[in-house]
């Protein structure tokens, strides 16, 4: 849902701005946009992945859940991933933030992943995908417990490389040369 404003927003008033309540926003092109609440089974799923990751070996400075992330999109936004792994470097200069953002000067994620909602396809699907491809993150995915389904995009050249995976497949990343992690594991919530 967008907030209905009279003027754009600017990125410095985003980060200024507060309506007294715990909503979640995106800044989109100016708009500042409320997240909607997390239905239990994207819940479910997004601390299935922190809980796998932590058993990979991942440290758990370095796993984060709804940090926002600074991304051009026409104008300065802010998106807000169910999830964000962090790398080594990335981590350091987060430690002591008193916000859990993620400017556009700092080094960008390992991972974004996004647990599609009703109705946030789009949003998950085309936009956030080429803003966090700008951004040069190595790896977003999307998982869709609507479709059944979870897609890989890998950033080659600064565009994403896309794979989709289903069922019992085993979900393949790059950055993650251990991942054993099915479709089925992942949405089983």
């Amino acid at each position: 849902m967008t907030v209905a404003a009279t003027k754009k927003m600017t990125f410095e008033e985003f980060l200024n701005y507060d309506d007294g309540t715990d909503t979640l926003y995106e800044l989109e092109n100016g708009e500042l946009i409320s997240m909607p609440l997390e239905s239990e089974l994207n819940r479910r799923i997004a601390m299935f992945l922190v809980a796998y990751f932590l058993q990979l070996g991942i440290p758990f400075y370095r796993l984060s859940m709804k940090t926002e992330i600074s991304v051009n999109s026409r104008q300065v936004g802010v998106r807000v991933p169910d999830l964000v792994v962090f790398s080594e470097e990335l981590a350091t200069v987060m430690q002591g933030a008193i916000r859990s953002l993620i400017l556009m000067d700092m080094p960008p994620p390992l991972l974004v992943v996004e647990v599609v909602s009703p109705n946030q396809e789009n949003r998950d699907y085309r936009y956030k995908r080429s803003e966090y491809a700008a951004r040069g993150i190595a790896e977003y995915w999307i998982v869709d417990p609507i479709s059944q389904k979870v897609t890989v995009l890998e950033w080659v050249e600064g565009f994403y490389d896309e794979r989709v995976y289903q069922g019992q497949s085993a979900i393949v990343s790059s950055i993650f040369a251990n991942l054993q992690l099915t479709v089925a594991e992942v949405l089983q919530g």
